[in-house]
């Protein structure tokens, strides 16, 4: 795999390039936000192992940024930022994982490993029509109505979490373990408040609702009644 380290502390890189070059990558560095984000906009790297308290650009600045410009690299957040509200944060940016300082160099090479070896879905799966609402995971975009609604990444994650699920209850738990890696409630309004958001965006006053509330469950979205 070829990957990106964006890592301003020169041991910490080294030592992670140095173990992941063993184990067969093609590692690369770059020291601060600005020059990892331009390597990795037009690097084709596989996965990017980028700190969060970078000089010049902040590590979520970045991970914002290459969603915004449609890099699709996995990203696993290495950080001694850890506290949850730190990966909420981090999730939320559009990172796939995140591990916090002091780690275990294997422990690294099994996360990147994973990421890596993500399979692309099937090329039937990107597009998903529900009513008149169209989702294309590809090109991260959503139509309702035949007009373009824009969706921050963490509402767009949250949409293609439900939309994957259609017909079933995704629950609070599932919710808050595949958006933010947590096993329990800690925020008992994470959820809601990004819920909302969502339906503030995709049931618009007008439309017919889609995205219901299983009271005591979660949520689901289906075609109408």
């Amino acid at each position: 795999m070829r990957i990106l380290i964006i890592e301003d502390d020169a041991e910490t890189a080294r030592l992670v390039s140095d173990s992941l070059s063993s184990n067969g990558h093609q590692v690369e560095i770059a020291s601060d936000g600005i020059n990892g984000l331009k390597q990795a906009v037009v690097g084709l790297y596989d996965v990017l192992v980028i700190d969060r308290m970078l000089p010049d650009l902040d590590g979520l600045n970045v991970v914002q940024s290459l969603r915004r410009a449609e890099v699709t690299s996995g990203i696993i957040f290495l950080t001694a930022v850890g506290g949850i509200e730190d990966r909420i944060e981090g999730f939320e940016s559009g990172a796939d994982d995140y591990l916090v300082k002091p780690f275990a160099l294997g422990e690294l090479l099994a996360r990147v490993t994973a990421l890596g070896r993500r399979p692309p879905s099937p090329k039937q799966d990107f597009l998903f029509r529900i009513d008149d609402l169209e989702v294309n995971l590809v090109k991260h975009e959503v139509r309702r109505g035949g007009e373009v609604i824009h969706l921050q990444p963490r509402e767009f994650r949250m949409l293609e979490l439900l939309i994957k699920n259609r017909g079933r209850v995704v629950t609070r738990s599932m919710i808050l373990e595949q958006m933010w890696g947590l096993e329990t409630d800690t925020k008992t309004s994470i959820v809601q408040t990004n819920v909302s958001r969502l339906r503030l965006k995709i049931d618009r006053p007008g439309d017919t609702p889609l995205i219901r509330t299983v009271r005591g469950l979660g949520y689901i979205i289906d075609q109408p009644a």
